[in-house]
Formats: structure tokens, sequence, C-alpha cells
């Protein structure tokens, strides 16, 4: 008699936990979600949960990056037109309350879990900047960003702004700003 492929059984808890995650998160909103509702939700113990994962947020960050694509900017040659596209994503993707709701949470754990923030930085954050980044030197070559420029803190001036604006709800977020943004971006960079 065969014993039973262990990899494929934790692939399936995993991708058991990880859809537990979103829908609970989805219906109950990050503070009500708890590792003991997930677990129940998958079918599996805590224990198999904190096997992977050290928090709820650790698994709340894998279910939400579970199936992003690898971060990529467009680039048609038109640093303007492709730095509103991105940002008016960005700002999209922020105002949607849901997925607002649940990164404004991951962002106040961030701040009491060192592992949390470690890998907020490291699988979201760092791989956006990264491409940011690849897309300035690009448009630096193509003469559309000033040489000499410190191109790591343009991309700071880019989505700096976005995040300060989210975070404090200081005025409203939407496509006009997206592009008020953008224009001030460019202008800053030539």
């Amino acid at each position: 008699m065969q014993s039973p492929d262990q990899r494929r059984r934790s692939d399936r808890a995993r991708t058991a936990i990880l859809t537990a995650a979103t829908e609970a998160v989805a219906e109950l909103g990050y503070a009500k979600t708890s590792i003991e509702g997930i677990a129940s939700r998958a079918g599996v113990g805590k224990q198999t949960i904190y096997r992977w994962w050290s928090s709820k947020g650790a698994v709340v960050l894998e279910a939400l990056v579970a199936d992003q694509p690898e971060v990529e900017w467009p680039d048609t040659g038109d640093l303007t037109a492709d730095l509103r596209l991105v940002l008016r994503a960005t700002v999209d993707e922020f105002a949607d309350q849901a997925n607002s709701a649940t990164l404004r949470a991951l962002m106040i754990d961030m701040q009491q879990d060192e592992e949390l923030s470690r890998q907020v930085i490291t699988r979201v954050l760092g791989p956006q900047l990264a491409a940011t980044k690849r897309r300035l030197e690009s448009a630096q070559q193509a003469g559309q960003v000033a040489e000499g420029i410190d191109l790591d803190v343009a991309v700071e001036i880019i989505f700096g702004p976005i995040y300060h604006r989210w975070i404090l709800r200081t005025h409203p977020f939407d496509q006009a700003y997206a592009d008020t943004l953008t224009d001030l971006a460019v202008r800053a960079l030539r």
C-alpha cells in the first residue's frame, strides 16, 4: 500500500488556507479574521497554519500576493503616458474599499511585526519600486529624465504622495489626483 503523497496534501492544504484567508477577509474584514477562523474554513488545524506562517498578517499577505504576476511597467516610449497608467491603477487599487481596508490593517500590523514588515517590503513594495526604477532608467536613456537624478529618490517622489494621501485621507483619492501627480512628477524628472 502506498502512503499518501505528502507534497500534494501539503499543496492542497496551503491552497485551502490561502483561499480561506481571502474569503474570511472579504467577508469579515481583516480585524475580525483570525487564525482559528482561517483554519476552520480551510479544514486544517491552526498548527498547520503556524507551520508555514508566523501570523495572521503573514497568511493574508501570502494570499494577496499568491497569484500576482511579476511587476513590470509598460514602456511605450512615452514616460508620461506610462506613469499616468500606473498611477491611475495604483490609485484605483488603494481606493477599492475592501482592498484598502486590508492594506491599511497590514500596515498597522507591520509596525509591530518586523518579519511581516520585511515580507511586505520584499514581496510587495520592493518589486514595485524596482520596476519603477527600471522604467525611469529607460526614460533617462531616452532623454525623458534628466541625467544625475537619484532614481531611488525619484521613485519615492512618485509614490510617496500616494501613500501620504491614502494613509492620512487628506484629500480626494481619484483619477484626477493621479493625473495631477503624473504631471508634477514628469516636470520634476525633466
